[in-house]
């Protein structure tokens, strides 16, 4: 991938690790509270990880995450964030404009270690995430070596579809499907399991990044022979099933909460080969 083409972002900031500390908590009566833990069931940011890691990680009420360090970020690794955050801007502010919306860029945090967000404290083990509270993606960039050496996706159209992914969400921030899925959940609509909403929500965020991957290739001509197929690999390796399958020997499809391998490549190619947002219907029908 010829990543230098893209458009740099000014919207990259590098968390100075004074985030940690303090926070959200168990307990006491001065917790998260019900309508924070209902925003962590239902709005799945976390791109393959149990959105409960968000929470206090310590174990015992009233304790707080520890905090993160100052993140160390190459220049080269900040730039190719900043030219996929930037290619995407580019792309979702002209599909906006297209239908005579204006899009909001989100900020993309790098952090190290840990986090305080407008959803709770995160730490490195959280995965890349999106925050609608702060309308904020968090990302330590260790993430991308577990991506390599743990799940077999390496490359960086793989990253990019990371970031691309998570970017799906705050696009689904801008368009006012948050507030669906809460409002269909408060009406008893199931949130886990193969077609349940949470499923739903991951799989558009997928089609959303195929979207940006198609619009992106046709502005600037930077795919090289084997990038697709990073993407959808990296699509595969982190599916409900493959990644129970590794955990528990077996597959429990009424747990899922971004749907199988399977789903999630079928949902990425969805955009790729469209570019268009209305290819991303999840939500009826058959998934």
């Amino acid at each position: 991938m010829d990543w230098q083409k893209g458009e740099r972002s000014r919207n990259v900031e590098i968390d100075s690790g004074r985030g940690g500390g303090g926070g959200f908590r168990f307990g006491g009566g001065r917790g998260l509270g019900v309508g924070g833990l209902i925003v962590l069931a239902i709005l799945g940011w976390v791109f393959f990880k149990d959105p409960t890691a968000l929470l206090d990680q310590g174990g015992q009420p009233g304790q707080a995450v520890p905090a993160g360090q100052p993140a160390q970020v190459d220049p080269q690794q900040r730039d190719f964030v900043s030219a996929i955050l930037g290619s995407t801007e580019k792309t979702w502010g002209d599909i906006f404009a297209a239908s005579g919306r204006q899009y909001a860029d989100p900020t993309l945090d790098l952090f190290s270690g840990g986090v305080r967000t407008a959803c709770g404290l995160a730490s490195t083990a959280v995965g890349p995430f999106y925050c609608p509270g702060d309308e904020k993606i968090y990302l330590d960039l260790s993430f991308f070596q577990e991506l390599q050496d743990r799940f077999g996706a390496a490359g960086d159209f793989a990253q990019a579809y990371v970031i691309a992914h998570e970017v799906g969400h705050h696009v689904q921030k801008q368009l006012g499907v948050f507030d669906q899925v809460q409002q269909a959940r408060a009406q008893g609509a199931p949130m886990e399991g193969a077609r349940g909403l949470s499923v739903r929500q991951e799989l558009q965020a997928d089609c959303f990044a195929g979207v940006w991957a198609n619009r992106s290739e046709q502005r600037l001509h930077w795919l090289e022979a084997g990038d697709v197929e990073e993407a959808l690999n990296a699509a595969s390796q982190i599916g409900d099933d493959t990644l129970q399958r590794e955990a528990r020997g077996t597959v429990v499809p009424d747990s899922f909460t971004h749907g199988s391998s399977a789903q999630r490549v079928k949902w990425f190619k969805a955009g790729l080969e469209s570019g268009q947002p209305s290819s991303c219907d999840t939500f009826s029908g058959d998934i």
